[in-house]
């Protein structure tokens, strides 16, 4: 059974870090309702819920992926590009030390976990505004002697490469061709979002079904259509700070 890693929205979520999007009124209480429901769908996609300790003090501590990234072998601490998130990652590393080593990148580097898109032993790493070429080679430094090999791309246009790209099956990926050059993932095959829909490509593929945000239908009926089961869950209150649906979880399978 698959453990997913979770923390319930900081009551001062409006007060996060943003890159990409415009600063709009987010209501703390529909964002932890929407966690919830968030959650319920990770049980019922047959995850077991470890919730981490509430940060009402860090505004970002709900979007737990960030702060690093696990592979069979071993964790990957990050030390995240805004500095006001790196506060974040403590109770991540007490968390995961009871299921993998823990590594840990450190300064100069900086690494997102939404940068990082695993896809069996080939790593797609981002080059965003949080994760720095530094951060890339650390990260290169502990995966590879386990066998993995890195594949860096360009991010454009979105804050990581999870907002432009995920995994939505064994042998499929849902895209933003506008923001991630699709040539790289030719061995997939590729859904691309709907052209109305920009922000679509963020979706969490848990083995038979995708979780992903309902405020998207048009591109969930390309999955579909593709072969691909998807449930729907609101998250528009989280995608206002920036957030998607990856960003909520650390999972450790």
């Amino acid at each position: 059974m698959p453990v997913a890693l979770t923390r319930e929205p900081s009551p001062a979520i409006h007060l996060c870090e943003l890159t990409h999007v415009d600063r709009r009124g987010i209501d703390p209480d529909r964002a932890a309702r929407q966690h919830a429901a968030y959650c319920r769908a990770l049980e019922s996609a047959g995850c077991r819920i470890i919730a981490l300790p509430p940060e009402p003090d860090l505004p970002d501590g709900v979007f737990v992926e960030d702060g690093a990234v696990v592979v069979d072998e071993l964790a990957v601490l990050t030390r995240p590009g805004a500095p006001s998130r790196r506060q974040e990652t403590a109770t991540i590393a007490e968390a995961l030390s009871g299921f993998r080593p823990v590594h840990s990148i450190v300064s100069p580097g900086t690494l997102d976990g939404g940068d990082v898109l695993q896809a069996g032993r080939i790593i797609y790493v981002g080059r965003s505004g949080r994760s720095n070429a530094d951060g890339i080679r650390q990260l290169s430094a502990i995966l590879e002697p386990s066998g993995y090999e890195l594949v860096t791309l360009a991010v454009i246009g979105c804050l990581h490469l999870k907002t432009a790209v995920t995994r939505v099956g064994p042998d499929t990926v849902l895209l933003n061709p506008d923001m991630v050059d699709k040539e790289v993932f030719h061995g997939f095959q590729v859904v691309e979002v709907d052209p109305g829909e920009p922000m679509a490509a963020n979706a969490l593929w848990l083995g038979e079904t995708v979780i992903y945000p309902e405020a998207f239908p048009a591109t969930r009926k390309r999955m579909e259509r593709a072969g691909v089961a998807v449930q729907t869950v609101p998250a528009d209150e989280l995608a206002k700070a920036e957030g998607g649906v990856t960003c909520c979880s650390i999972l450790i399978r």
